[in-house]
C-alpha cells in the first residue's frame, strides 16, 4: 500500500508538531495543550522508570504536569528537532537533546525520537519519547 506524504492531513499534522515545538520554545504550555485530545495518552507504550519527565499518563492535566516536572527537574541546554518523517496520522521527529539534571548537575546527551499520533480531528491522540532510557535513569538517579 502506498501512502501519499503530501496529503493535506499529513501536512497539517507536521505543521501542528512544528507549532508545538515553537510553543515549547516560548514556554507556552496552554498553546501546546490546545493541540491535544482531551484523553491524550502521554508516553504511549512506556513503563514508569522513575524519571519524572518520562512518566506515562493520560489527559491534558497529566501533560501539563509533565511540563511542570520537566521544568522542576531538567534544564534543557540543547533541544534541536530534526526533519520529521510524516505518515498517515503519524509524525516522527528525531531530536538532539542535552540536559542537566537540576538536583545533581548530571549532564547527558541523547538522540530522542518523538512519536506523535493524531486523531481524525487533527489533535494529538498520543505521544512517546523514544529515548535511551538507561541514560535518563542514570542521569536522574546519580548521587541519590
Amino acid at each position: 500500500m502506498s501512502t501519499d506524504l503530501t496529503t493535506p492531513t499529513t501536512r497539517d499534522d507536521a505543521a501542528t508538531v512544528q507549532g508545538i515545538y515553537e510553543a515549547f520554545g516560548r514556554g507556552d504550555v496552554p498553546a501546546i495543550l490546545d493541540c491535544l485530545a482531551d484523553d491524550v495518552e502521554w508516553e504511549r507504550h512506556s513503563e514508569d522508570y522513575g524519571v519524572p519527565w518520562l512518566e506515562p499518563g493520560t489527559g491534558k492535566d497529566h501533560v501539563a504536569g509533565f511540563f511542570g516536572r520537566l521544568a522542576a527537574n531538567l534544564e534543557l541546554t540543547r533541544f534541536e528537532p530534526q526533519a520529521p518523517a510524516v505518515g498517515d496520522a503519524l509524525v516522527v521527529v528525531p531530536v538532539l537533546v542535552e540536559g542537566r539534571v537540576l538536583h545533581n548537575d548530571r549532564v547527558f546527551e541523547d538522540l530522542d525520537v518523538h512519536v506523535w499520533w493524531f486523531d481524525g480531528e487533527g489533535r494529538v491522540q498520543a505521544f512517546k519519547h523514544a529515548v535511551d532510557t538507561k541514560k535518563h535513569v542514570e542521569a536522574f538517579a546519580a548521587g541519590t
